[in-house]
């Protein structure tokens, strides 16, 4: 467990600067924030901090710049930031300026700011302790709410929590942590995670540390037509990693009854919207056909699995999301994790096109956690160390 910022007294607070690594990587269009998501994400620990007194200091990267680009700048940011506070928020150009310091000094109790992009500084990659050296400055306490970014050792994230004490979680991240490390060490029975996604190549670390936890595994996408192959199953020109498929047969073999594989597939002889579909059942994929989703035989055992739970984790989509109705699928299993939030079910998705599928339909708010991260989400559920989460101080 580590320290959270709900554990800092009131005078620790109070008058001091809180230096808060946040998550503000959101789009940008003519200037404009065009998706404010994570912004709003970060508003409990900014506003908490705020209402007990402290100066709060911002920082966050934004895409991947080569040095100071303008178009990648965190003005917008700090403006659509400024919006939803409804009080002024200073930005400050130059972590390492003549008057950064100053500015954040001159805060009024509950003032914030907002520093620029610590990615247009090369030594943020590369976890340099100069640059963590000039970040501490702007700072008498750390907070990291950034868990997207928690599987990074980079200088805002890593580095500054060694030199700046306390160093402690933002609820944000307090939340990912208890819901992710919930569902991994204490969950509720029985314990079903949903993957998808298109390689098992991508997932083989996932399910090896998933498989000694869970009562069973659903498994869709296209990484499903890999195990299909290892089963001796036409697949026709579905995406299948031939040089996966010995490793597909010892994870069967390992897995038993818990690796459970769709019943069958809706399939199309090209990927594109309106061209003719069917749902076969999966040792019936023809030659020239592939499979681009699960079939509604396998939705409604995959939702009845889910409906059953006690704990499901949902990483990864069960078919190609960005074509319907190839959509179908995952937009199937997120109903159905709607549906076992409301009768008690604990449901924790994954980021990326989890995420994506779930806030498409507007359910987020019917899950118990959507997380914020889907590479650190991803890495914390295949139980490697995230060295942004390392760094804090243990509780």
């Amino acid at each position: 467990m580590k320290r959270s910022l709900r554990s800092l007294p009131a005078a620790a607070l109070d008058g001091r600067r809180a230096l808060v690594r946040v998550d503000f990587n959101c789009p940008i269009k003519d200037g404009q924030v065009t998706d404010n998501t994570r912004i709003r994400a970060s508003l409990p620990t900014i506003t908490y901090l705020r209402e007990k007194g402290a100066r709060v200091v911002l920082l966050s990267h934004l895409g991947r710049p080569k040095g100071r680009d303008p178009k990648q700048s965190l003005k917008p940011c700090a403006t659509e930031l400024e919006r939803l506070l409804g009080a002024p928020v200073a930005f400050i150009d130059d972590p390492a300026g003549a008057d950064a310091v100053t500015v954040t000094k001159r805060l009024p109790r509950g003032g914030v700011a907002v520093v620029e992009n610590t990615r247009f500084d090369a030594g943020e990659e590369k976890n340099d302790a100069t640059l963590a050296g000039t970040f501490a400055t702007l700072g008498d306490l750390y907070v990291n709410d950034a868990f997207g970014s928690a599987h990074r050792a980079h200088s805002s994230t890593a580095a500054v929590a060694a030199l700046l004490k306390p160093a402690v979680s933002g609820f944000l991240m307090e939340k990912e942590l208890e819901y992710l490390g919930g569902a991994l060490e204490q969950p509720k029975r029985p314990f079903v995670s949903v993957l998808g996604g298109a390689k098992v190549s991508g997932k083989i670390d996932l399910i090896e540390n998933l498989l000694p936890r869970v009562d069973a595994i659903l498994v869709g996408g296209a990484m499903a037509c890999t195990f299909f192959r290892a089963m001796g199953l036409e697949t026709g020109t579905s995406l299948v990693e031939a040089d996966r498929v010995e490793m597909a047969k010892a994870l069967m073999a390992k897995a038993g009854d818990k690796l459970v594989l769709p019943k069958g597939a809706v399939i199309a002889q090209k990927l594109e919207a309106g061209v003719e579909t069917r749902a076969v059942a999966r040792d019936q994929i023809p030659a020239g056909w592939a499979m681009f989703d699960i079939d509604p035989e396998t939705e409604r055992e995959f939702a009845r699995r889910i409906q059953g739970a006690g704990t499901v984790v949902w990483n990864g989509p069960m078919g190609v999301f960005e074509t319907p109705p190839f959509d179908h699928g995952t937009l199937a299993v997120a109903r159905a994790l709607a549906d076992a939030t409301a009768k008690g079910v604990t449901t924790v998705v994954g980021g990326g096109d989890s995420a994506a599928a779930v806030a498409q339909m507007g359910l987020d708010d019917k899950m118990s956690h959507v997380s914020t991260g889907g590479g650190a989400s991803l890495e914390f559920l295949e139980g490697k160390d995230l060295p942004g989460v390392s760094a804090l101080d243990d509780a």
